[in-house]
């Protein structure tokens, strides 16, 4: 079985951010580092070769392979040794000065063309990435890909062929399955991502991190189907209004709340 897993390097989420004067995020001025999310990803792709795997923990000699897929700028690989040192085997990221300031539209064309490639059998992704907060590149990968769409799993079971979830939902939880290949996003509470250790961190370092550029993927020059043309700051908040007890604060309150419209 072949799992690829989408992952992002975003700006570190407590970090403030601006948007330059191009209309593209400020990413120079912040520590990038993996998305987050991406990590409950990571670990549930590790969980599913270790409980298919006969051999050992490592999924070595099981046949089993997790690929990393990560879109961005050269130092992304940054980001993917992290993840390559929780397990994965190898990565791909596809770096091009034509994908700068890409939109979801761009981004799932062209994560869905290194997938194809690769001929893989399930692709998992975080429900969203911290900078961008849409959560649509798992369902556009799907659709690019005639894959079945599981999202949002709160937990994965892999029966032969065939994948079933708990899928979460603001109305409980929803049993689903379907025949592989397929793409599934996870939540932050199907697993607790492990932290690397020494060893895999150092063997992370031999791991092989294939770069690839638009034309290698057989696309043309790609470019954002949207664009942000203006910000602004938000505005600092104001002043709030301080009622003083004299006898008439329940007065002055509701006749507060009434300008607001809010009684």
């Amino acid at each position: 079985m072949k799992i690829a897993v989408c992952v992002k390097q975003v700006p570190d989420s407590w970090a403030e951010k601006k948007m330059g004067a191009d209309g593209l995020l400020d990413r120079a001025s912040v520590d990038s580092v993996l998305n987050d999310l991406d990590e409950y990803a990571v670990e549930e792709a590790l969980k599913l070769v270790e409980a298919h795997s006969p051999t050992n923990e490592a999924g070595e000699g099981s046949g089993h392979t997790i690929t990393l897929i990560c879109m961005g700028p050269e130092k992304a690989t940054e980001a993917v040794r992290k993840a390559l040192s929780m397990g994965a085997d190898d990565a791909i990221v596809i770096t091009d000065p034509a994908l700068a300031g890409s939109d979801a539209l761009a981004t799932s064309l062209v994560l869905a063309k290194a997938i194809k490639d690769g001929g893989f059998d399930l692709v998992i992704c975080g429900t969203e990435s911290t900078d961008a907060r849409m959560s649509v590149i798992p369902a556009m990968l799907a659709e690019r890909l005639g894959f079945a769409q599981l999202t949002f799993a709160g937990s994965l079971k892999l029966e032969g062929s065939n994948i079933s979830i708990a899928r979460q939902t603001e109305f409980g939880i929803e049993q689903m399955s379907a025949p592989m290949p397929a793409v599934i996003s996870v939540v932050e509470k199907i697993n607790e991502p492990r932290y690397p250790s020494f060893k895999g961190i150092m063997a992370a370092k031999k791991k092989t991190i294939t770069t690839k550029s638009l034309a290698d993927l057989g696309i043309d020059s790609q470019s954002a189907w949207s664009k942000v043309n203006d910000s602004a700051l938000r505005p600092p908040r104001g002043a709030g209004v301080k009622i003083v007890d004299e006898g008439e604060a329940g007065k002055k309150l509701v006749e507060f709340l009434r300008e607001r419209k809010l009684v």
